[in-house]
This record gives C-alpha cells, sequence and structure tokens, in this order.
C-alpha cells in the first residue's frame, strides 16, 4: 500500500496505539476550510489495518461534503477503532479520550458504530471533544433528515403522489433504521426489513407490521424505495443490476463501492440516487448545533431543509444531465471554494495592513 499516495488529499492523518488497553485508532481530518473537523467515531473488527484506514479515508472525506452541502461551518474528519466490540472496555475508551484531547480541539468526535451515548460520557471523562450527550439527539434526527429526502424523491419522481402505500425496504434496521421504520410506519407505507441481528428484524414485525426478508435477498424485492441503512459499499455492479426501487435514500454512509461508476450505473438503470452525505446529515446538522449552542428549532429546521437541497439537486442532475452525485459535489466545492478564497482575501488584508 502506498501510504502517503492514499492520504495525499487529507490535511491531517494520525495513529494511535495504546498497548495496555489494546487501543487501536486511526483519526482522519480531511478539509477544515469550512471550519473544525466534526465526524464520530466507529469501532469496528476491521479484517485488516488497510481495511480500517480505507473506511476511514472515506468517511472524513464524507464529512467534509456532508457539512458543506448542510451549510455548516464545520470540516470533515472521522476516527476508527479496530477493535471487537464485545472488546471493549472503560480503560480502551477512557485511552481513547485521551488521544481525542491532545489534538486540542482539532477534531470533534461522537457516537458511530458500535460506539453508545454510556461510551461517550466515557470518553468524555478524559475530553470535552465531544458531541451527542446533551440536548441533540442525532439518531432521531438522521432518520428525519432520511424520511425528509425520501419525501423529496417523492416528490420529484411523482409528483402529487403521497408515501401512503408505497413499498419501503430498509436494510439494517440498527440505531437508525429502527427509528425510521417507526416514522415510516406512521406514513403509512408498507415495510420490508432486514438485518444481520434477526431480532431486530423481528421487533418490526411485532411493533409496524413490517415483512421481514434475509439480508441476501432484500436486493431483490419488488419496492418504491430501498433504503440502506447499515454499513456502506453495498451498492455495486453487481447489486445495482439486482435492484428493482425506483428510489435510493437511506442513512448509511459511503453506500456506493465506487463512486463515479455506481452512481452513473444508478442513473443509466433510472434510479434516483439521494447521495448519502445529503440525505443522512440529519444527526451532524444535531450534534453541529450542540456544540454551538443547542437551538432546537434552528436544528430541526436545518435538518428539514435537506427536502429543499434534495430538489435543487434531482432538478440541477435533470437538467445538466449529470448524475445526482456530481451535482451535490460541485454544490459543496463550490462553498468550499469560496470559503477558502475568502480565507486568502482576509488574510492578505491583515499582512498588507502589517
Amino acid at each position: 500500500m502506498e501510504l502517503f499516495q492514499h492520504i495525499k488529499n487529507h490535511e491531517l492523518v494520525m495513529f494511535f496505539n495504546d498497548s495496555e488497553c489494546n487501543l487501536k485508532a486511526i483519526i482522519a481530518i480531511h478539509n477544515t476550510t469550512l471550519g473544525t473537523a466534526m465526524g464520530a467515531t466507529r469501532l469496528f473488527p476491521y479484517k485488516s489495518e488497510e481495511d480500517a484506514l480505507k473506511d476511514v479515508l472515506r468517511l472524513s472525506y464524507g464529512m467534509t461534503y456532508k457539512a458543506a452541502c448542510a451549510d455548516l461551518n464545520a470540516g470533515g474528519g472521522k476516527a476508527v477503532i479496530i477493535a471487537d466490540p464485545k472488546d471493549k472496555t472503560p480503560e480502551l475508551l477512557k485511552a481513547y479520550g485521551r488521544c481525542i484531547n491532545s489534538l486540542k480541539g482539532r477534531f470533534i468526535t461522537g457516537q458511530d458504530v458500535n460506539i453508545s451515548v454510556e461510551d461517550v460520557n466515557q470518553i468524555r471523562t478524559e475530553t470535552h471533544y465531544v458531541v451527542g450527550v446533551s440536548q441533540a439527539n442525532p439518531t432521531q434526527a438522521t432518520a428525519i433528515g432520511v424520511l425528509e429526502g425520501m419525501k423529496a424523491s417523492v416528490d420529484f419522481l411523482w409528483p402529487g403522489r403521497k408515501m401512503k402505500g408505497l413499498k419501503v425496504a430498509v436494510q439494517g434496521v440498527g440505531n437508525v433504521g429502527k427509528i425510521l421504520c417507526e416514522y415510516l410506519n406512521k406514513e403509512r407505507v408498507e415495510l420490508f426489513v432486514s438485518d444481520n441481528k434477526i431480532e431486530r428484524a423481528e421487533e418490526m414485525k411485532y411493533k409496524y407490521g413490517a415483512t421481514i426478508v434475509s439480508p441476501s435477498e432484500i436486493f431483490d424485492i419488488d419496492v418504491d424505495i430501498f433504503s440502506p441503512c447499515a454499513l456502506g459499499g453495498i451498492l455495486n455492479s453487481s447489486v445495482i443490476h439486482r435492484l428493482k426501487a425506483s428510489i435510493i435514500a437511506g442513512s448509511a454512509n459511503n453506500q456506493l463501492e465506487n463512486y463515479q461508476t455506481d452512481s452513473k450505473l444508478l442513473e443509466s438503470k433510472g434510479i434516483l440516487y439521494c447521495p448519502d452525505y445529503v440525505i443522512n446529515a440529519g444527526g451532524l446538522i444535531d450534534v453541529y448545533y450542540e456544540r454551538i449552542g443547542y437551538d432546537e428549532q434552528k436544528a430541526f429546521y436545518k435538518i428539514h431543509q435537506i427536502y429543499t437541497t434534495l430538489m435543487e439537486i434531482f432538478t440541477r442532475a435533470k437538467a445538466e444531465q449529470k448524475t445526482t452525485l456530481e451535482i451535490a459535489k460541485s454544490i459543496a466545492d463550490e462553498k468550499i471554494f469560496k470559503a477558502k478564497k475568502s480565507t486568502e482575501r482576509n488574510f492578505n488584508r491583515y499582512s498588507n495592513k502589517k
């Protein structure tokens, strides 16, 4: 692996090790043009350290674009801890908190896969540079944003049609997926669910009458909306050819295995893709407002703006004959470019005065 070739587009990549508590962590800061890097921490038993590095680089990249498309004054970062969840200990979490603290506020983190609110509170005993432990509810906020994205997709594809009666497949009913199912049930959709933990799927069947589908078959069922809410990288050429859905709208990060080829393949199949870092920004928005001083009204107004942002992306993609991912990236790149130029102008003014 050509390490520096892989990290060349990142501002900072740090590796942390504490042999006493078996901590192995990587923190990646992608871009801080718009503000301090924010990104949650994922704990996962990666098959290799190379897999962990690839994941944290992709995730931190996505956070930069997530913040930009949500119009937040925040940069993109992400962290991963290489560990099996069963080996998670208070000592490991506290050691990780000390790693975060050593960066002196350059990176703000919170909860992601296999990191709970209780875990974040353990981390917080060693650092104040964490979010998601007070008024904010990032999982609920993410689910609300995904629902807004689904409504935008339906309004764009089928003007005048309601969510009621649509068939929606939710892949993964963990923290966000189960809340999304609750909201979709209130919209009176027909639910199909899958999860690697059968008890989670059975809970959705019991509560909302969802039809349980095996994880291997969830891609094949005839639905209107497919909602990936588990881990990323699940949409590739072989899977996309199996999909019968008209819309992809889910909470998972890095849903596409290959950004360029897979987004074009979806477009060629006539599937409307909601760029993941746009539709799943609700959690980031919520904890961002926790960091600057929580205002529930402002936070939820911004989350509901996900609908408006996606409608703009869909409309421009159609008019410019580009993929929705290309349009989302161009919107974010423009904001980052303008912020960079503004910073340079201010710096030059200050230098000239001196």
